[in-house]
């Protein structure tokens, strides 16, 4: 960090000492029935999500996160925020909101609660060095707080500072590493103008930075040049608009997404998408059918917004509120109200998995439009993107992404190599009673092959899941471990017996804390974008934790 980076983030933490901080409610979600929702509302006070267990969402001023276990999110005053979680164990998950003080300078120093406008310095999700370390200061306040003791309630207004002091921390680290924090506004300034004419001189004067270091730390931290960023992000909103439909003109599109050079447009669409605007508006208008779950990871891909995918998956859901797809269709889980369901639709496409559609429906199915089912079993994700691709004519968009894939599973590989060293990692996923070591066909593709992490021994690469006890997994001897726990509540029982025995104290995963939790949807689905997805998940994990 250069000399004047380092007096920004001096300028911005010394306001702190200008500051007072009180706890005002704390709510403590514990156990599997439990579920807990913010309703859509302009913040009035500060509030912390600390996610010690369970899954979830959060839209803060209309972006979409994942809530994930070990992170820890903070919202201010006069955000839009909605959110909600579910599915906790006993660590739960903790719900805070606080009031920030500040001097006003008069000489009876007389303190005002700031509503708008507030200057405490971190906002949005931060990955904790040290999850373990948050939960007990949370129960510790929890415990404080329903104390009769009024110097005991006192004393969880102290370990409320303190993990104030322990949050900043993190984020003081996190933004320290190759000007993160200039870079992180940047990108969101791109977000916001990206209508307008923007030059590298221009946003390196937004980060404060020379036009060359502007350059070289931005392609650093997210693998791409600053205008290539910005032309991604460009197509990406006239593909949105494209999608919606209407009678918007090329000309009109590219005009609003920041071109003004028609022909220029057109080859910066295709080179990104991989297929010419003109085509692309076309077959959006086709009506798509996910018939299976992994389907929709594949359309995704294949930048189809499939018309109906099935209800009783997480995906479904998930999908429509990332990307405002309120026209989606959710689909029955009955095959026979499921079918007529599509064919009342009158799709233009349905796409399915051969090896769970009986050939009979296969064949019924095909009569209600033209039909594919991906064969499944002797083919890898990536035969299975070309395959559906080959079917819908979008061979192009195929190899398009898959190439970006390639591009950006190298740069997560380098920015967590610092993390990880020579670190072995082991991906167990707990399902009922069963404990299972991932490889081959899941999530073990992404980190094993892809972005060239170390198994543990003992692993079988081979395998799609490795079936193993408990007390086997001392036997691995892991450096690391990423936890995935299904929601039901067997496995959820399974992953309390666990955590609560000495062999998992004995892990030396565990005793190093370096143990990383995954939601188990929808990151277990093996098809293209989950994995595209995953790699976003591997830098939040990983990247700066060294």
């Amino acid at each position: 960090m250069s000399d004047r980076e380092k007096n920004i983030k001096n300028t911005e933490y010394a306001s702190l000492e200008g500051m007072s901080f009180k706890l005002r409610k704390m709510e403590h979600i514990q156990n599997q029935r439990n579920h807990w929702e913010l309703r859509l509302q302009f913040m009035e006070s500060h509030m912390i999500l600390v996610a010690a267990s369970g899954q979830g969402w959060l839209t803060i001023d209309g972006k979409f996160t994942e809530l994930r276990q070990g992170s820890v999110y903070v919202c201010l005053p006069g955000q839009l925020v909605e959110a909600a979680a579910h599915s906790f164990d006993e660590r739960g998950f903790y719900h805070m909101r606080f009031d920030v003080m500040e001097d006003d300078g008069s000489s009876v120093h007389t303190m005002q609660i700031i509503n708008r406008n507030s200057p405490f310095p971190v906002k949005g999700e931060l990955v904790v060095t040290s999850p373990v370390s948050i939960n007990a200061l949370c129960e510790s306040i929890c415990q404080c707080l329903l104390d009769e003791n009024h110097l005991n309630r006192f004393r969880g207004q102290i370990l409320f500072q303190e993990m104030l002091h322990t949050i900043l921390q993190n984020a003081l680290h996190a933004q320290g590493n190759d000007s993160e924090a200039a870079l992180e506004y940047v990108k969101g300034y791109m977000e916001q103008h990206y209508q307008q004419e923007l030059t590298i001189d221009h946003l390196a004067k937004v980060a404060g930075m020379s036009t060359r270091h502007f350059m070289r730390l931005f392609k650093k931290r997210h693998g791409c040049g600053a205008i290539d960023y910005l032309a991604i992000f460009r197509i990406k909103q006239a593909q949105q608009l494209m999608r919606i439909g209407g009678q918007n003109r090329l000309r009109d599109i590219a005009r609003h997404v920041g071109y003004h050079d028609d022909i220029y447009f057109r080859r910066k669409f295709k080179q990104i998408s991989g297929v010419p605007p003109a085509a692309f508006m076309k077959n959006s208008s086709q009506k798509i059918v996910a018939y299976n779950a992994s389907n929709i990871g594949q359309l995704i891909a294949l930048q189809v917004n499939p018309s109906a995918a099935p209800a009783d998956h997480p995906w479904t859901d998930y999908y429509k509120r990332k990307y405002h797809m309120n026209a989606l269709l959710p689909l029955s889980s009955n095959v026979l109200i499921k079918r007529e369901e599509i064919r009342l639709a009158s799709p233009d496409f349905i796409i399915g998995v051969d090896t769970l559609v009986p050939a009979d429906e296969q064949a019924m199915l095909k009569e209600i439009a033209p039909a594919y089912f991906v064969p499944w079993k002797d083919n890898d994700w990536r035969i299975h993107l070309r395959l559906v691709a080959q079917f819908l004519d979008k061979t192009a968009a195929a190899e398009a992404w898959l190439e970006a894939y390639d591009r950006k599973a190298l740069f997560v590989s380098e920015q967590v190599k610092p993390a990880f060293k020579n670190d072995s990692l082991l991906i167990l996923r707990i399902t009922g009673e069963r404990y299972h070591a991932l490889g081959s066909r899941s999530l073990g593709t992404v980190f094993y092959d892809d972005l060239q992490l170390t198994p543990p021994r003992g692993v079988d690469r081979l395998k799609e899941d490795q079936q193993l006890t408990q007390a086997q997994l001392a036997d691995f001897d892991a450096d690391r471990l990423l936890l995935i726990v299904d929601e039901d509540s067997l496995s959820q029982a399974s992953w309390r017996t666990l955590m609560n025995s000495e062999q998992w104290r004995s892990l030396k995963a565990v005793r190093n804390n370096r143990v990383d939790f995954l939601p188990s949807y929808p990151w277990v689905e093996y098809s293209a974008f989950i994995h595209e997805l995953m790699l976003d998940e591997a830098l939040k994990l990983w990247r700066d934790r060294a």
